[in-house]
């Protein structure tokens, strides 16, 4: 009985590995090389399957964790995750593509990338001050999309992502600066005084180019005025009235007349 058996067994591993496939080359199992996986990870990124691109670009750092598809993998992990909308880790991808490799001669493009993932996080800014609270608000991410996009021309100023850039940055400035007008009229209208003034004088400072200079010069003078500071008031007024007669130059003079007065 245990012959028998002995031989059944023996007989059955048999027919199993007469019916196993041969090795083959296209085998599903057959590891791919580091180009082969990222000519399939950039295929499926050009189909716009952010997704499974992500996990195949990281698939291939994890095989190949040197070279160059492993460097080129990493900066299209940022950007699939960019246009994804998941902001957070496109910019942690960009972040270590700039650590990592400083001397890669597309390290300009992991900044653009950084700016853009802010950028898209700074979307909602404005849009949501409507009937509330707009000191709840947090312009973080605008701010650090100014500061990725202002690091791209500074180092890279021929890069080919600078026109946009400078673009990106002047839109950056005005949001930041109306939604610093936004809270000093906040403040205004509760009757914070002081609060009011020095969040409209931040603008003129911070934002001398900005189409809210003029806005927050009134803001200024009716703070003052409600404080009974006569001076400043009536130099800020000094101010407006010269930004209103120059509106050609008016960024550049509020800034010139405004250090006149509060230097």
């Amino acid at each position: 009985m245990r012959h028998s058996l002995a031989v059944f067994l023996l007989l059955t591993l048999t027919a199993c590995s007469l019916w196993e496939p041969l090795p083959d080359n296209n085998a599903p199992g057959k590891q791919l090389s580091a180009e082969e996986s990222y000519k399939e990870a950039k295929s499926v990124l050009n189909e716009g399957d952010y997704t499974n691109a992500i996990k195949l670009y990281e698939a291939l750092q994890s095989r190949y964790p040197y070279g160059r598809y492993a460097q080129q993998a990493l900066l299209e992990t940022a950007y699939a995750y960019y246009r994804q909308g998941e902001a957070e880790p496109a910019i942690t991808a960009a972040d270590r593509f700039i650590k990592q490799y400083p001397k890669n001669a597309h390290v300009d493009y992991a900044f653009y990338v950084k700016g853009l993932a802010n950028f898209n996080g700074e979307s909602s800014l404005l849009s949501t001050l409507g009937g509330q609270d707009p000191t709840e608000r947090d312009p973080k991410a605008a701010r650090d999309a100014f500061a990725a996009f202002k690091e791209l021309l500074t180092r890279f100023p021929d890069s080919k992502y600078a026109p946009d850039s400078r673009l990106r940055m002047q839109y950056l400035t005005n949001a930041l600066a109306k939604y610093e007008l936004h809270v000093a009229s906040y403040y205004l209208r509760r009757g914070a005084h002081i609060a009011a003034a020095n969040r409209a004088q931040g603008i003129l400072t911070q934002f001398p180019n900005s189409p809210s200079t003029r806005d927050a010069l009134e803001i200024m003078v009716k703070a003052y005025d409600a404080l009974g500071m006569t001076d400043l008031r009536d130099d800020a007024r000094r101010v407006l009235a010269k930004n209103t007669t120059d509106n050609a130059t008016a960024g550049g003079q509020t800034e010139k007349f405004w250090w006149q007065f509060w230097k």
